[in-house]
């Protein structure tokens, strides 16, 4: 989370206000972090309701991919604006909240891709908070990409930990997941 809080809000460019804040959700009060992380989550299940699962595999993968560069992009942009990474820049969370959810989706299973994607969703968002394992190093990655990095650190550690839950619930290997 940022350390930038209580920053005042200036002036920005509305369409990287609205990119860098997905849709407005950063501005939620109370934890726009995990709101916009459900958020994410939310979206992600309406794929997975829609979508043959090994599609839903790779289009996650493209949305993580074009936000990664999108919300470097945009929150480069913001921290001219409202400083270094502040609170309501919340695109980073998105990112976070699909990279576990790359292992969640269970063909033929709503109950169980829901329960993994929350336990990935909650993963996420503890190490997130508490940044362990090189998370806060990221951070410090110049040009928005320290924004971003340190959230797709913290998604692949829940990622991992997400895939082992898989395993011991389901028995599927890592080769079986797309």
């Amino acid at each position: 989370m940022s350390n930038n809080n209580n920053h005042p809000l200036g002036e920005a460019p509305w369409f990287h206000v609205i990119l860098s804040t997905g849709f407005g959700v950063g501005f939620i009060p109370g934890a726009p972090g995990t709101y916009a992380a459900f958020m994410a989550l939310a979206l992600w299940y309406i794929l997975y309701l829609l979508l043959p699962v090994t599609l839903l595999f790779w289009v996650t993968l493209a949305l993580i991919a074009v936000t990664m560069v999108v919300g470097a992009w945009t929150s480069r942009v913001m921290e001219r604006y409202w400083g270094e990474d502040p609170r309501t820049v919340v695109i980073d969370e998105y990112i976070g909240s699909w990279i576990p959810a790359l292992v969640a989706a269970v063909s033929g299973h709503a109950g169980l891709t829901a329960l993994l994607a929350l336990f990935g969703f909650g993963a996420f968002r503890l190490i997130d908070i508490f940044k362990p394992l090189g998370c806060r190093k990221m951070e410090s990655v110049p040009g928005g990409w320290g924004v971003m990095l340190d959230d797709a650190l913290a998604g692949l550690y829940a990622m991992i930990l997400t895939w082992g839950l898989r395993w011991i619930l389901t028995g599927t290997p890592l080769f079986n997941v797309i």
